[in-house]
């Protein structure tokens, strides 16, 4: 009779970093600079979060020094930016169990692929947690889900030259339908003339209405046409009650997020609407040795921009450092001048 299986041992390391959006991925640059190594964790199969989920082919227009970055080409940037720290990737693995150990210093950090961490730090970049988008309901849709109802783009080429149908009254809704309109026949759909989009986005959508380009229906999805293997179209119905079918051959529904904090929520620390508070010093959380930047955290005068989780990342840093080492003294170096910071990145 063969023994059972040993557990692994955990894997020791300096820095868990929970979520590979762009925050994250530019928090290992940051700690790498200070000589740290980290390792991360994202429930995703894919690094870059949101940018890569949800619009990668989105244009990006106030990251510094880059005049205009597509979302993809932005996670494509970092990727290449800390390939000297030589971070371990955990992808499709959700961080499950969050423990501080006996001695108060370490952390355990278990995921739901059975990794376990010892790690000295923990550093939350998980956005806005983890998050499904908010279905299409109506009759027959389940049936087209995957196929040729879709909730993301992740390749804006796929849909040039089809019949399109777009759901929803948001950024997201109003980006795709704008740049899918001259290199599809788009139909825009929205329960209400008003928009929670961009401004200049609904200026610009009415402007390829009037001209034609693009066709606008203030209507809700009734029901979903077709033979259960090709869609046809929806039956959409108006305010008034009168009812218009449409035909199309693919449905993008933007009709936002659910986001959901999951297991963050039952580790013990400070919450404020949903997101994690922090200090500004160091970005640590109500519990010592957890940090916490981008989108997932909250403080007095917090702007969700991805700039500013670039920002908290390298605050964040100097914090981890500090947790860990707390007798080593602190000094600020620059990459373009310290020969270390330079050998750590393979540039010396």
């Amino acid at each position: 009779m063969s023994e059972p299986a040993a557990p692994e041992s955990p894997i020791v390391t300096e820095a868990v970093i929970i979520g590979a959006g762009p925050c994250g991925l530019f928090q290992v640059f940051e700690l790498g600079l200070l000589g740290i190594k980290a390792h991360l964790v994202d429930s995703l199969n894919t690094t870059g979060g949101q940018c890569t989920e949800l619009y990668p082919d989105k244009p990006i227009y106030d990251i510094p020094a880059l005049p205009v970055c597509g979302a993809q080409e932005l996670v494509d940037r970092l990727q290449e930016q800390i390939k000297p720290f030589g971070a371990v990737m955990h992808l499709g693995e959700e961080v499950l169990e969050l423990a501080r150990d006996a001695g108060g210093r370490r952390f355990t950090v278990r995921t739901s692929a059975g990794t376990t961490f010892d790690a000295g730090a923990v550093i939350i970049a998980g956005g806005v947690g983890s998050f499904q988008p908010r279905r299409l309901i109506a009759d027959g849709a389940e049936a087209y889900e995957g196929r040729a109802i879709h909730y993301r783009v992740r390749r804006a080429e796929d849909f040039h030259g089809r019949r399109l149908l777009v759901l929803g009254g948001g950024d997201s809704a109003l980006d795709w339908a704008l740049n899918l309109a001259e290199r599809a026949h788009v139909t825009l759909v929205h329960r209400r003339a008003d928009f929670r989009a961009a401004p200049a986005s609904v200026a610009r959508m009415r402007e390829l209405v009037a001209a034609g380009t693009l066709v606008f229906h203030e209507a809700l999805v009734q029901r979903v046409l077709g033979d259960g293997t090709t869609l046809g179209g929806v039956e959409l119905k108006h305010a008034d009650g009168s009812l218009l079918e449409v035909h199309c051959d693919q449905i993008l529904a933007f009709y936002g997020l659910h986001p959901k904090l999951g297991p963050i929520a039952e580790w013990g620390l400070e919450l404020e609407r949903k997101a994690l508070k922090v200090d500004t010093e160091k970005f640590q959380t109500s519990e010592p040795g957890i940090f916490a930047v981008g989108d997932i955290n909250t403080y007095p005068g917090k702007k969700k921009l991805i700039l500013s989780g670039f920002h908290e990342a390298a605050l964040a840093a100097f914090g981890v450092q500090g947790w860990l080492y707390p007798e080593k003294k602190q000094f600020l170096q620059y990459t373009t001048t310290s020969p270390v910071m330079q050998k750590r990145l393979g540039v010396s």
